[in-house]
């Protein structure tokens, strides 16, 4: 398949071709740790850019990220060649490549279930619809909560679910309910056709083979901080 080409103005006035994108993964299975270094590589790379950087080597991406810059340079070759030998890698356009190959380059509509204190915090994180994950519906099976608007949007009934998830294309569900209503939150999405979740409830949740579940949780950081500070005394 045909890569396109683009060039950059970079140092000494000089144009380049810098940057060989493949309109496909060379691999279809990229690691998971490849995929979490990625995302990190691209939030230092936008602090670089508001920085003024242009130009960036493997040497002070791979210090910043905390990785060695073999690794930086084998995570991107997954997705084609990068970069100009002995010059570096064009910051914008890096940033653009790495968001295109993993599909972060469009918007993502997300539903919220649990409009608690945890799904208004994330709501309020005006951060979700900058990186071009906005949450366009917010569920709950609390008639008390149903019905109020939050962030400018009206609580629904979980039972709404399918319907609206058809008529505004949900994509991503995320679960910020109680660990007891966590596997109800599931069952409600999937039931709408939702096969993406992001659970942030403190319970593990029965998936079909098809659903890709992400789990956010705390207190498995909080015990590896406490056990490595146990382990320092």
């Amino acid at each position: 398949m045909r890569s396109s080409q683009s060039c950059i103005q970079i140092e000494g006035g000089r144009n380049a071709s810098f940057f060989s994108k493949m309109d496909i993964l060379k691999e279809k299975h990229i690691p998971r740790a490849t995929i979490q270094r990625l995302a990190i590589y691209v939030q230092v790379l936008e602090r670089f850019a508001r920085d003024n950087v242009q130009v960036i080597s493997s040497t002070p991406l791979s210090h910043a990220c905390g990785v060695n810059a073999s690794q930086v340079r084998k995570d991107l070759a997954y997705f084609g060649e990068f970069g100009i030998r002995g010059v570096g890698y064009p910051v914008i356009s890096l940033i653009k490549a790495i968001t295109s190959s993993l599909g972060v380059d469009r918007e993502w509509r997300m539903a919220l279930i649990g409009v608690g204190n945890l799904g208004k915090a994330l709501l309020n994180h005006g951060v979700f619809r900058v990186r071009g994950f906005n949450i366009t519906a917010i569920f709950d099976c609390d008639p008390f909560k149903i019905g109020y608007i939050v962030n400018g949007m009206e609580v629904r009934c979980t039972s709404e679910l399918p319907r609206i998830a058809d008529e505004i294309g949900i994509e991503i569900g995320i679960i910020t309910t109680s660990p007891e209503h966590a596997q109800c939150a599931a069952d409600c999405l999937t039931g709408a056709g939702v096969t993406s979740i992001l659970n942030f409830a403190l319970d593990r949740i029965q998936v079909q083979d098809n659903v890709n579940v992400e789990y956010v949780d705390f207190f498995n950081h909080l015990y590896i901080l406490a056990f490595n500070r146990r382990a320092r005394m």
